[in-house]
C-alpha cells in the first residue's frame, strides 16, 4: 500500500499537475473551451490532437509501468528508480515519461485549437531541454555509469526513433 501511495503522490504532484491543472488554467484564463471545429482543417487538428493525446498517455502509461517493475522506483525526482531501465519504451527515446506529457500538451493544445495550450506546451517542453540534462542526467550517469553512457549514445532524449535500441547485455 505504501507503494502504491509514492507513485500515486508523484503522479499527482507532476504530471497532473502539469497535463490537467495547469491546462484547466489556461482554458479558463483564455477562454477555451472543448468543442468540435467549425471548419474541415480544425476537425482534422482535433483528430490529430485526439491521437497525439494517445500516443502521449500510452508513452506515460508503459514507462511508468516499467519504472515501477523494473526500475523500482517512481517518476519523482526524490523517488528515483534504482536500477536503470533500458526497455520497452525506453528502448525508443530515454525519457518517454516528459515525451509523453509533451505529447500530452500538445494533443490537448490540438484538441481545443488553443495557441494558449500550445504555448504551454513548447515552454514545458523547452523547461526540460534545459532540466534534463543539467539536472537529471549528471546524477543518472553518477548512478549507472557506463551502461548509462552507452544508452545516452544510441537513444534520443525527447523524441522518439523508429528502431528501438537493442542494448548489448539486457534482454529487450
Amino acid at each position: 500500500m505504501t507503494e502504491l501511495l509514492r507513485h500515486l503522490a508523484a503522479i499527482a504532484l507532476l504530471p497532473f499537475f502539469v497535463t490537467v491543472v495547469v491546462p484547466v488554467w489556461i482554458a479558463r484564463r483564455s477562454g477555451s473551451s472543448l468543442g468540435l471545429g467549425r471548419n474541415p482543417l480544425a476537425l482534422a487538428a482535433q483528430l490529430s490532437g485526439v491521437a497525439v493525446l494517445a500516443v502521449g498517455l500510452l508513452l506515460f502509461v508503459a514507462s511508468l509501468r516499467r519504472f515501477v517493475t523494473e526500475g523500482k522506483g517512481t517518476l519523482a525526482p526524490w523517488d528515483p528508480p534504482r536500477n536503470l531501465v533500458v526497455r520497452g519504451p525506453y528502448r525508443y527515446v530515454r525519457n518517454p515519461m516528459i515525451s509523453g506529457v509533451i505529447f500530452v500538451l500538445f494533443g490537448e493544445a490540438l484538441l481545443l485549437l488553443s495557441w494558449p495550450q500550445a504555448q504551454w506546451a513548447v515552454a514545458f517542453l523547452l523547461l526540460n531541454a534545459i532540466y534534463i540534462p543539467l539536472f537529471e542526467e549528471p546524477p543518472l550517469e553518477r548512478r549507472f555509469g557506463a551502461p548509462y553512457r552507452e544508452y545516452c549514445k544510441h537513444v534520443r532524449r525527447f523524441f522518439p526513433t523508429l528502431q528501438p535500441w537493442p542494448p548489448a547485455d539486457r534482454a529487450t
